[in-house]
């Protein structure tokens, strides 16, 4: 299955299980109630987890992240004529994810009166609004999960009874590191701005947000900060990565 197919669906399933946790807690008359930091922080890594585990399968790199995929092609992973497939994919995903998370808590968010309750089951905004300084909580975020990913896709192992070393990547070996980096920067870094990382995951749900019914300002003032900041701290670590490879070569 092609590129755009598989990142399309990894992503759609990464939003419908992170917004849909946000939902969950956030939301007027659900069974989980006011949940908590730890229960959204625990249940996004997981979606990063499921939306990995079916993007790889069905063909991709599975980034489910324009940041990702950028810095991927600025360290030469991939080709730069992959990154529009990748993005494109990404960013029709998480709209289609959105879509499913507004129609699944259809009847939640008609009784849900607090617009930031239900501003967060989409997109991201900050808990003090601080442009520059929110754009570098988002830079440092996504610079430690680059790194990180960095570091799993070239990693190897090898398995019991085989001698050839098995690349580590980002598929179904590589899902679960990567599930508890993020994990790590939702509970250390995230309750600043919600910890986007990830243009499409923002962006797309908040122009869904714009279109629905619910009377609620999707917050454009605040868009640009977690579509360039992710942007920002991949390309960053890329950079750092390369150097320090060479450091270290």
């Amino acid at each position: 299955m092609n590129i755009f197919i598989a990142e399309t669906i990894g992503t759609a399933l990464l939003i419908l299980l992170g917004n849909g946790v946000v939902a969950a807690c956030c939301l007027k008359n659900t069974k989980s109630g006011p949940a908590g930091w730890m229960v959204i922080t625990t249940a996004w890594a997981f979606a990063v987890y499921v939306g990995v585990i079916a993007a790889t399968a069905l063909g991709s790199g599975a980034h489910l992240n324009p940041a990702v995929t950028l810095a991927f092609a600025v360290n030469g992973n991939i080709g730069w004529d992959l990154v529009a497939p990748y993005i494109g994919g990404q960013f029709l995903g998480a709209i289609i994810g959105a879509l499913l998370v507004w129609i699944h808590y259809l009847d939640h968010f008609a009784v849900t009166l607090d617009e930031d309750a239900k501003r967060a089951c989409f997109c991201t905004y900050p808990a003090m609004r601080n442009y520059p300084i929110n754009f570098i909580n988002e830079l440092v975020g996504t610079f430690v999960l680059m790194l990180t990913i960095f570091y799993i896709a070239g990693a190897s192992l090898t398995l019991p009874g085989e001698t050839a070393a098995t690349p580590v990547g980002l598929g179904s070996i590589g899902a679960l590191p990567v599930a508890i980096t993020v994990w790590a920067i939702g509970l250390s870094l995230g309750a600043t701005t919600g910890y986007a990382i990830n243009p499409a995951r923002d962006l797309g749900p908040r122009i869904v947000l714009a279109c629905v019914p619910l009377r609620t300002d999707p917050d454009w003032a605040y868009s640009w900060v977690p579509v360039l900041g992710p942007c920002a701290g991949g390309v960053l670590a890329a950079v750092v990565f390369q150097t320090l490879q060479r450091l270290t070569a």
